[in-house]
C-alpha cells in the first residue's frame, strides 16, 4: 500500500500546476533590429501598450521583447500573439510595457 501511495504522490507532483508556473519565459532582443525593416511597432496609450509585427519563430504569449527607441531600451510582455499563415514565421502581437 505504501508503494502505490508513494507512486500517486509523485504523479501528483508531475501533473501539478506549479510545474506550469516554472516554465521559463523567453526574452527576445529586438533592440538591434531596424524599425520599419525588421519589425513595426505601433505605440498606443503613450507607449504603455502597443502592437508589433515582426519575424521570428518560437515567440509565445507571456514571453518578453526588448525594443530600443533612441538611446532608451524598453521591455514589453507579449499579451497575445498570432502567426501569419505565410510567411509562417511572421506574427502580430499585443504588447504591454513592463515597468
Amino acid at each position: 500500500m505504501n508503494l502505490s501511495l508513494s507512486f500517486f504522490n509523485k504523479l501528483a507532483l508531475v501533473n501539478s500546476p506549479a510545474k506550469e508556473l516554472k516554465k521559463k519565459k523567453k526574452i527576445h532582443d529586438y533592440s538591434r533590429q531596424v524599425w520599419g525593416s525588421d519589425y513595426i511597432f505601433e505605440r498606443v496609450n503613450e507607449g504603455t501598450i502597443g502592437y508589433m509585427t515582426g519575424v521570428g519563430n518560437g515567440i509565445k504569449a507571456s514571453d518578453r521583447i526588448i525594443l530600443r527607441q533612441g538611446t532608451e531600451s524598453y521591455q514589453y510582455q507579449i499579451e497575445e500573439i498570432d502567426y501569419y499563415s505565410y510567411p509562417s514565421d511572421m506574427w502580430i502581437a499585443l504588447l504591454k510595457q513592463v515597468v
